[in-house]
């Protein structure tokens, strides 16, 4: 598979018309097919034109994002265009019933996106569980004043893979059978949508400097990426160009996006590794079976042997000390939120996510509508319903997010229509007191891994009024609850934004209301919202105690018979009559019964 040619020559036909904005438009019929990209198993997919993958997206700045979606499943479905801003567009943004109902099975829905931004994103489906079934691709959004030198690009997406339907993975992870909420494994690692013992090559030249736009579209893993005897350095982390940093390896985590230069070398004798390796310390268990140092390879000559690989520069880089390109300082805060991350058993007997002890449930009304049809009380937190857990924040404002993960394991978080400066990291939780110095100018991206039992502090400014999530995007994660609402400048919404009729169209089919709280009702009558799942309480409730009190009083009733029993027994034996030469036998038969041994 040869893909720098092909996407250098995508690139250069997209900057060459860059210096006029356009619509650049894709049409989109979303429907089943079959897909077995690791040779291992044919499944279903969610692929589009009767074809899979789907085909990247490339625009350029200032072009205006059109992609027409004809919903040919069974069921609704959702784009979500991952880290762009939609300033002015939150009703393009895609997650349901957040800003959009489903598009219905056989319905359209057009996504116009103005491109305000440069740099590589994705596209997928944002929908129940739905992007596991293989709807999503690269978005590259090209700069016509670049600012880092190389001769081609490519584009190498790194995704986990599946064999089975998102639905049933889906079910097996919220189960009352999985108490320990342990996530489904996947079954091996796609590079550039290849796996098993199909191999992704990227074709070198000697001397030529190759941008590789790495993108984890994962469900679960994390990626390790290196590249045996050759030099990568970082340039763009979600988006954000960086000053050049060497590093020995790359870490994505799902979701996240890092572009590289790597320079070839000047000789044709040999052929090198790649490695994409998914991180085992995500996995609650690793299958035998389970190849998770998936590897490609770089390709010089057809002929020319693969050198072996040499010993791998595993040291960990943090992206916080990254130094992004244009420099800007660090933001204060006006107003800050402190958020704990926990998973935990819940009332309705299943493992759930939580941001301070709420599970995200998604309410009657899309928070979008709520913010733009309640009027004053738009600015009350609690018309948006308290199982969104709504955060507040008014237009402009500097906000500070002090996020302290106390799971296990580590999580990917990202914040939809904005990116945040990575202000400080340490060991959780985070100490108020302690005064965190940033860099002088903080690096900034839109989705950011906190390790189990660390903590990190993030700020945004508040210039882009809309109802924005913040969630981890561990797929299995988000369906189980980790998730919150950001309600910005809700009041500067209602001025700004005016929503397609389709969005209406798509919520009129679902019978959702579009106007109201989350109960659907007006001003702080919040009655049929939802409600719960609650954590199971601690200590002492009534129904433990009545429990209780029952073990007590049937334990004390059990001692009573046997203890009855037992003396009735030795009563009876007393007055047996015994014939002279059967004393020893008697007395030796009744002590060895059960009665006798009390």
């Amino acid at each position: 598979m040869r893909l720098a040619s092909s996407r250098a020559a995508l690139a250069g036909l997209v900057l060459a018309s860059a210096v006029a904005a356009k619509d650049v438009l894709y049409h989109w019929d979303v429907g089943y097919v079959n897909a077995n990209p690791d040779g291992l198993f044919e499944r279903r997919v969610i692929g589009v034109n009767g074809a899979w993958p789907p085909p990247e997206l490339h625009a350029s700045l200032n072009d205006t994002l059109v992609v027409e979606i004809r919903n040919s499943l069974d069921k609704p479905t959702a784009l979500h265009a991952h880290g762009l801003f939609q300033n002015g567009t939150n009703y393009m943004d895609g997650p349901v019933m957040v800003t959009q109902c489903g598009i219905p099975p056989g319905a359209n829905m057009t996504y116009r996106i103005p491109i305000t931004q440069t740099g590589t994103y994705w596209f997928h489906a944002h929908y129940s569980a739905q992007y596991v079934d293989a709807i999503r691709t690269p978005l590259i959004l090209h700069n016509p004043d670049e600012p880092h030198v190389y001769d081609e690009e490519i584009v190498l997406p790194l995704t986990d893979w599946y064999h089975d339907q998102s639905a049933d993975l889906l079910n097996e992870f919220l189960s009352w059978r999985n108490p320990g909420g342990a996530e489904p494994v996947p079954k091996g690692a796609l590079i550039a949508n290849l796996g098993g013992n199909n191999t992704a090559k990227l074709s070198f030249e000697p001397g030529k400097t190759y941008r590789i736009r790495l993108i984890n579209m994962s469900a679960l893993a994390m990626f390790h990426f290196s590249i045996d005897g050759h030099t990568i350095r970082i340039i763009e982390v979600d988006g954000v160009y960086t000053e050049p940093t060497e590093v020995g390896n790359v870490q994505l985590a799902a979701a996240q996006r890092v572009s590289v230069l790597v320079t070839a070398l000047n000789s044709t004798d040999n052929n090198y590794i790649f490695h994409a390796d998914m991180d085992t310390d995500m996995f609650d268990n690793i299958p035998d079976t389970l190849n998770y140092n998936s590897t490609g390879l770089i390709e010089y000559s057809p002929s020319a042997p693969v050198k072996p690989s040499d010993v791998i520069d595993w040291s960990q880089f943090s992206d916080i000390d990254l130094v992004p390109l244009a420099k800007e300082p660090a933001l204060g805060f006006d107003v800050t939120y402190t958020l704990d991350v926990h998973f935990s058993q819940f009332t309705d007997a299943l493992n759930h996510g939580t941001f301070n002890n709420i599970s995200f449930v998604s309410p009657l009304v899309p928070s979008m509508f709520t913010a733009l049809t309640m009027g004053d009380d738009a600015r009350n937190a609690e018309v948006y319903g308290k199982q969104t857990n709504p955060h507040l924040v008014d237009h402009l404002q500097d906000v500070q997010l002090v996020v302290n993960n106390f799971d296990a394991g580590h999580h990917p978080f990202h914040l939809h229509g904005h990116t945040f400066q990575l202000i400080a990291r340490g060991p959780a939780p985070y100490d108020p007191t302690h005064n965190p110095r940033p860099s002088a100018a903080p690096m900034h991206r839109d989705t950011v891994v906190i390790p189990s039992m660390e903590y990190v502090i993030l700020r945004f400014r508040a210039d882009n009024p809309g109802i924005w999530l913040f969630h981890c995007h561990i797929e299995w994660h988000m369906a189980g609850g980790l998730n919150m609402l950001i309600v910005e400048a809700p009041d500067v919404m209602q001025q700004r934004i005016k929503v397609p009729q389709q969005v209406y169209d798509h919520c009129e089919w679902a019978g959702v209301k579009t106007k109201g709280n989350a109960a659907g009702r007006e001003g702080l009558d919040l009655t049929g919202a939802p409600d719960g799942p609650y954590l199971y309480p601690f200590g002492w409730t009534t129904k433990a105690k009545g429990a209780m009190a029952g073990c007590i009083l049937s334990a004390l009733v059990g001692f009573c018979a046997i203890v009855w029993y037992g003396w009735s027994s030795k009563k009876s034996y007393h007055s047996l009559p015994v014939a002279d030469n059967a004393d020893d036998s008697i007395e030796s038969e009744q002590l060895d019964s059960p009665a006798g041994k009390l």
